[in-house]
């Protein structure tokens, strides 16, 4: 079955429309007899052009709400009620970037590719006895920091990181103090690493 581009048209579907006094090819959906949600229609049914038109110009999608359910699926905001992890106020703390920190997305995009990339990197060389123990590459990995890392970048890091969490930059909000108490350990724990001596 061959779906054409841009009208719905299923091409050879060997389906025939289920209009009772039509023979002519089903090849287009309209929802089907089972309930529908808010999440689409429960099965589809096969109907010709002339008799799909028909269906839609009579078909409400609305029939069995109630007055409340209707204005609820009619929001504009319907469906953007949960944010999603990339945006929430404390991301990019464990590791990857926060997309706020970014103008254009595909900068974001690349930001988290990189981080990846380095976790993976930072995983390698732990593994074959490399530059940091297992404990330093986790506190690299709470910095969100690769194995590339210097003094320097390191400094200007958990600078970033005390200045976003710290209470005194969040009008006393204290929700983020176990996290800046991870930052802080992390930070104390790299600051004496001979690999970065």
């Amino acid at each position: 079955m061959r779906q054409t581009k841009f009208h719905g048209r299923y091409q050879d579907s060997g389906r025939v429309c289920e209009h009772p006094l039509c023979a002519e090819p089903g090849e287009y959906r309209a929802p089907g007899t089972a309930a529908h949600g808010f999440d689409g229609p429960g099965e589809w049914r096969w109907m010709c052009l002339e008799h799909v038109r028909e269906f839609n110009a009579g078909y409400d999608w609305f029939v069995g709400m109630s007055a409340d359910e209707i204005l609820e699926a009619q929001a504009p905001a319907m469906g953007w009620r949960t944010e999603s992890p990339g945006f929430r106020a404390g991301a990019g703390v464990d590791g990857l970037p926060r997309w706020a920190d970014y103008d254009d997305p595909l900068d974001a995009i690349a930001a988290r590719a990189r981080g990846i990339r380095s976790r993976a990197a930072r995983e390698a060389e732990v593994g074959q006895g490399g530059r940091f123990s297992r404990e330093e590459a986790e506190a690299l990995e709470m910095l969100g920091l690769g194995s590339d890392v210097d003094q320097r970048r390191l400094r200007r890091r958990y600078t970033e990181l005390v200045r976003r969490y710290h209470p005194d930059r969040n009008g006393g909000d204290r929700s983020h103090e176990a996290r800046l108490g991870r930052v802080v350990e992390a930070y104390q724990l790299l600051r004496r690493s001979r690999a970065l001596a």
